[in-house]
């Protein structure tokens, strides 16, 4: 896992390409979301319009069968289950571009901490939000909780000055991260108001929000060297993850 960027030639997705080897961690991520949507499809789930009983029996999020069936996997398994060809199709562009990006600064086994860690916490709050408002029967799926989470902690670490990238360079990356970032929570929102499609805008701010929260702890150790970074990494993730189970169990013992 690489602690930092090694050189500036390899911090931007357009001069890393196509070379896997240089980001395995995001080619790993988006291979076992492109495999689990051709397994759904060779298996006679439509396309286009999934319908909900097969979206569940792939791993999809529900109040339901997550509290009253303790399927609490779902948390995890409904961040590689997509409602639709458009949607794992926007959600895997959002999460190469994204994760090419952030590799060189988390490394593939940090990128996909921050994946699965950010992608739960945004299925938590999503699940808070129905089990307050009695929405037992909500379903959930989708990378996009995990990809805003990314993007939270993107927007963090881009802005350590001690990288060694040129500041208009970092600059440029990060604001180009928040307009994402904000474009794609206002899009959220406005579909609140007119609802052509059903997005799930808790889950995109509990991704989010826990991303901006990991970074904050590994800012000041991302150029102390690879030891220390890989150790806060590891801190980090172990809190993130504690955290996650409490708020499980509230979650669990709130009906």
């Amino acid at each position: 896992m690489s602690s930092f960027p090694q050189a500036e030639p390899e911090t931007t997705p357009a001069a890393r390409g196509w070379n896997i080897l240089r980001a395995p961690g995001t080619y790993l991520l988006v291979g076992i979301n492109l495999a689990v949507f051709l397994w759904m499809i060779t298996h006679g789930v439509d396309i286009k319009d999934p319908s909900v009983p097969s979206l569940l029996s792939y791993g999809a999020t529900n109040p339901d069968l997550i509290l009253s069936g303790h399927q609490w996997w779902r948390l995890l398994t409904a961040t590689f289950v997509h409602v639709g060809l458009i949607h794992i199709a926007t959600n895997m562009w959002c999460l190469w571009n994204l994760g090419l990006l952030g590799e060189p600064l988390l490394g593939p086994y940090g990128l996909s901490a921050v994946y699965i860690s950010t992608g739960i916490a945004g299925n938590l709050l999503s699940l808070f939000w129905n089990v307050y408002h009695r929405n037992n029967s909500a379903v959930g799926a989708g990378a996009s909780g995990a990809v805003f989470g990314i993007a939270g902690i993107l927007i963090v670490l881009l802005s350590n000055k001690k990288l060694p990238i040129p500041e208009f360079e970092l600059k440029r990356l990060r604001r180009s991260v928040i307009q994402f970032s904000v474009l794609n929570l206002v899009i959220g929102l406005a579909t609140e108001i007119l609802p052509v499609v059903r997005i799930d805008n808790w889950a995109h701010l509990g991704g989010f929000l826990s991303g901006l929260a990991i970074g904050v702890p590994l800012v000041p150790r991302m150029t102390s060297g690879r030891a220390r970074y890989l150790q806060r990494q590891k801190i980090t993730f172990t809190a993130a993850a504690f955290v996650l189970v409490l708020i499980g169990y509230y979650i669990a013992n709130l009906r």
